[in-house]
């Protein structure tokens, strides 16, 4: 027999989500059917058991599908089946993925999968703002170590009311569009795009967002409990060595420090004195001890140089290329650096930079949009690439990257209301990353000349 546990969440409006599990799906750690109207969200995620030897991160993967057919289409294309991620679902398994990662204990290594499906639309909600609340119930329902829940909602300003999870057809007329990820008692996440708005206004937003949050983690609780879910599963993917951290810490902490208050303003320079203090620690060991403990030494090491980092930057005001707290770093720009395309910038910030062109297009150059929901044409495109050689890494590159379009389309939100209405032409940006040292998606924002 099916007896599914459902739990009900109503919106300001009247409007409601349903959380449903144990109907589908059921032999993932974690399933749950989200509803709103007729969107219906199914969100599963599986664990593995133990962690592969030798992880020390939080190996997650979070992906977000839609399919043709949950409003009613074909898919495009010879094949007629759903391909390769578009940049919009692309841009929510990164809305998402940004709000879980953090709440997974430090020590914590196993695989996580987290799958998020669109499988009805009717054109009315936006599944974007429900992905995360999906996701994180799934974890709830599930057995898989796990700090939340979370949420996330879009919030909306029309005639100056704040809407939470506005429709498709309310958000052409919001002068704001933020969407927030929060725990109970904490917001994680803020992203989005509005007018020029105050600050206080903002911070009304975040606070509607909030409140609507807490509601949806209270439910995710609710259901957690009548699921029987509220023991998570044991494990142990870390052996710990605590007289080694101390002889690490003791031996490598002021070197550490010494290098971050050098001033060194050359990155590679300051990373190979950082990586000499290690070498010199664990010069001290024999090869049987270095194949039984290299990888832990390696991990403290790398909380040593970090905390020394961060001292030196609270306690003494000191950044590690020699800044001051309030310095930014030395800019210079050069406009029309390239003779060929339409308009060309080099932006040069500290050891980040990127060559930006701009080219011009016709009608015939606009980008076709044919995602699930959204389609029709675009006039403005801005693409970000990060090259392997502007860090210094030799290894090859292997097509464009969640990170590239996350932070092209950052860039993209903040300059498309900056081109005039009935522009005539079709406009693409490209900033290709040739340095970086922190903040290269903030480079996108270099400053463009058209001839």
């Amino acid at each position: 027999m099916i007896n599914p546990i459902v739990k009900t969440i109503e919106l300001p409006d009247g409007r409601t989500i349903t959380l449903e599990t144990g109907k589908l799906a059921k032999q993932a750690d974690g399933s749950v059917m989200l509803r709103m109207g007729n969107t219906m969200l199914l969100a599963t995620v599986c664990a593995a058991k133990d962690a592969v030897p030798g992880t020390d991160f939080m190996p997650l993967q979070v992906e977000y599908k839609e399919k043709y057919a949950s409003f009613g289409r074909f898919p495009g294309g010879f094949t007629k089946r759903e391909g390769r991620a578009s940049d919009y679902e692309i841009l929510t398994c990164r809305l998402v993925d940004r709000a879980l990662r953090p709440l997974f204990p430090d020590n914590y290594h196993a695989e996580v999968y987290v799958n998020i499906v669109l499988f009805s639309a009717d054109g009315v909600d936006m599944p974007d703002a429900l992905a995360g609340l999906a996701a994180s119930a799934a974890l709830a329902v599930s057995d898989i170590p796990f700090n939340g829940p979370i949420s996330e909602v879009r919030v909306g300003r029309v005639d100056g009311q704040y809407i939470i999870n506005p429709t498709f057809d309310q958000l052409e007329s919001a002068d704001m569009d933020i969407l927030v990820a929060a725990t109970y008692e904490n917001i994680m996440m803020v992203e989005g795009e509005m007018s020029e708005v105050s600050e206080a206004e903002l911070l009304e937003a975040m606070k509607v967002a909030h409140e609507a949050i807490k509601i949806h983690c209270k439910a995710q609780m609710e259901l957690m409990e009548a699921v029987g879910k509220t023991v998570k599963r044991e494990y142990c993917h870390e052996v710990n060595d605590e007289d080694l951290r101390k002889a690490v810490r003791e031996a490598c902490y002021d070197k550490a420090y010494a290098i971050a208050a050098s001033g060194n303003r050359n990155k590679h320079e300051r990373q190979e004195a950082f990586d000499a203090v290690c070498e010199e620690f664990k010069a001290q060991l024999s090869e049987e001890e270095l194949a039984e403990k290299g990888a832990l030494i390696g991990h403290y090491y790398h909380d040593v140089e970090k905390e020394a980092m961060r001292r030196c930057i609270l306690d003494e005001g000191k950044r590690l290329d020699g800044r001051e707290t309030t310095e930014i770093r030395p800019i210079w720009c050069e406009v029309d650096y390239l003779p060929g395309p339409h308009g060309s910038a080099v932006f040069t910030r500290g050891e980040t930079q990127s060559l930006t062109t701009v080219t011009l297009g016709t009608k015939l150059d606009e980008k076709i949009v044919d995602d699930v929901l959204v389609h029709g044409k675009e006039r403005f495109l801005l693409h970000y690439n990060f090259p392997p050689y502007s860090t210094g890494e030799a290894k090859a590159q292997r097509g464009v990257g969640r990170r590239e379009v996350g932070h092209g389309h950052l860039a993209w939100r903040a300059l498309k209301g900056q081109i005039p209405a009935g522009y005539p032409y079709v406009i693409r940006v490209v900033s290709d990353i040739l340095e970086s040292n922190g903040s290269s998606s903030m480079l996108l924002y270099a400053p463009e000349h058209w001839r």
